[in-house]
């Protein structure tokens, strides 16, 4: 248990475990820690969260308490200015000496530049690090209740279709129609939940990806978009976002909201590989029925979704960098892996 007399000489602390939350977070709660981080009791625990976001941690320390493993918790708020500009350097210490991590945080606006910091420290160290940016009760109570180990199960067959393919192709009635060449050289990589010390993972978690070669075509976003722009603009089932993608870059995008299309285009030209797909990534979560408009959770939603900037190469092997990325999602998938069909009107054609 944590050590309750040093966290009081430190007035940043507060007592998480004295929180009221509701009972409905338990099981999204105990999933992660037990199932996804397989906390041990000799385990140290570093927990970061944010005003907004108190309840649901609250409902995660209880789960780690009911462990009995040491925990230090840290609120945002109370150790740095928001938005963040950079990883506040207490929290980072105190992450130095610790074996597991939770961020359940919202974003705020330009705050990629610190997660990635934060990232640093936990793929040196190799903590298993659960990444639950813009987690809200809805998704704690969906996505987070999936059966993971089934979950897995999937993504590992999704794994052996497409760790050796050469092209995958995907569609949508929507007008989606994207092709992506694959580069023999970068690796894919499997963030199903099950959270190792080889590469940290978002939670509620159900997805494989890859840095493709070259993707060109039309995506036809009438799912989310990622970081800050999904608080924003939500579900775009009823005003989709529609982008070209050439040489893997996107050189146009169309929207009715022309605010949704203006923002976007600005994340996307941020610096010289803002506008670069960096990630490639089919979603495995089973459980998860229809797009919610939090990309947490819909990123995860079984089909194809995309990401501009940052390519993850600590874990995909590119060796190009950006300081943003922003993910995108639709719906209704078809794909195929090198000619064979593995998805039909968004259903696995593989078994789990």
């Amino acid at each position: 248990m944590m050590n309750i007399d040093a966290q009081l000489k430190n007035p940043s602390h507060r007592q998480l475990n004295q929180l009221a939350f509701d009972p409905q977070l338990t099981p999204g709660a105990r999933n992660a820690v037990r199932v996804c981080l397989r906390v041990l009791p000799s385990e140290k625990v570093t927990v970061i969260t944010d005003e907004v976001s108190l309840e649901i941690a609250a409902a995660l320390v209880h789960e780690l308490e009911e462990v009995g493993c040491p925990y230090r918790t840290w609120v945002l708020e109370d150790v740095a200015v928001r938005p963040l500009t950079d990883f506040p350097l207490a929290i980072a210490e105190d992450l130095e000496t610790s074996q597991v991590s939770i961020f359940a945080v919202q974003a705020q606006t330009n705050e990629l530049r610190s997660r990635m910091q934060m990232t640093d420290i936990v793929n040196r160290r190799k903590i298993r690090h659960a990444h639950m940016v813009n987690i809200k009760k809805r998704i704690m109570l969906e996505g987070m209740r999936a059966d993971f180990l089934k979950v897995d199960r999937l993504s590992v067959k999704v794994m052996e279709t497409v760790s050796k393919a050469k092209q995958v192709r995907a569609t949508t009635p929507s007008g989606t129609d994207l092709v992506a060449d694959l580069n023999p050289h970068y690796r894919w990589v499997k963030t199903s939940g099950i959270i190792s010390t080889e590469k940290w993972g978002n939670l509620p978690g159900g997805e494989v990806f890859t840095t493709p070669g070259e993707v060109n075509g039309t995506f036809v976003i009438d799912g989310v978009v990622g970081d800050y722009l999904c608080e924003k603009f939500g579900d775009l089932k009823e005003h989709p976002l529609t982008i070209n993608v050439k040489g893997n870059r996107v050189i146009e995008a169309h929207s009715a909201n022309k605010e949704l299309k203006d923002d976007f285009w600005a994340y996307t030209h941020t610096d010289e590989n803002s506008n670069r797909v960096g990630e490639f990534a089919i979603g495995t979560n089973l459980e998860l029925k229809d797009v919610i408009g939090e990309i947490l959770q819909d990123e995860k939603f079984p089909g194809v979704h995309i990401a501009f900037g940052n390519p993850y190469g600590a874990h995909t092997g590119a060796e190009w960098f950006s300081s943003t990325h922003i993910d995108v999602v639709g719906r209704n998938f078809a794909i195929w892996v090198d000619g064979e069909q593995i998805m039909r009107d968004g259903k696995f054609l593989l078994e789990a």
